[in-house]
């Protein structure tokens, strides 16, 4: 439950109303307390219509013992069995994510991690095709490629499983999200 939702309803105020109170949309309360960033502006106009502190209401981030790690895992070694399929190791994390309601910045780094290695997967097995091409290996440069890849993907999923289990963080991530 978000913070906003709990001070809201601690005062019997309904979205319409706070939205009316901090003179923001009603779409905004409505996104916030879906689990969208509470920052700026709306941050200090809806602290001062609820009448509590900027802290109070930021504290909504998801704590560590309330993730489920054990389904974090799940989702982050899923991509390993269809590493071969282009794109499916993108869809089936992104599916258990939905379809267990497990959005979190730790998910959104996991899919993100895999959309870049699929997007990269061609550039380079292209880049390795023109260097084998250049150095007179025409026909081997390229499976090689594609199997170093494999496997560095492979790599990157399994340490990250690893860290999930035992330090509840990922240990390769980016400092972005796609999603």
């Amino acid at each position: 439950m978000s913070e906003l939702l709990k001070y809201r309803e601690e005062l019997n105020f309904t979205q319409e109303k706070l939205a009316e109170k901090a003179n923001i949309s009603v779409r905004t309360i409505q996104r916030i307390e879906a689990g969208k960033e509470l920052k700026g502006h709306t941050l200090h106009a809806l602290s001062i219509a609820l009448g509590v502190s900027r802290d109070k209401l930021i504290s909504n981030t998801p704590k560590q013992e309330e993730m489920n790690w054990l389904l974090l895992k799940l989702i982050n070694i899923s991509s390993i069995f269809l590493i071969f399929v282009p794109l499916a190791s993108i869809l089936f994390p992104l599916i258990i994510a939905y379809w267990k309601k497990a959005f979190n910045p730790i998910t959104k780094q996991i899919i993100t991690i895999q959309i870049l290695w699929t997007f990269l997967l061609p550039l380079v097995v292209l880049a390795g095709a023109f260097v084998g091409k250049s150095v007179g290996l025409n026909n081997h440069m390229v499976p090689i490629v594609i199997l170093l890849m494999l496997f560095g993907n492979a790599f990157i999923i399994i340490r990250n499983t690893v860290a999930l289990d035992r330090k509840k963080r990922l240990s390769i991530h980016l400092n972005f999200n796609i999603l």
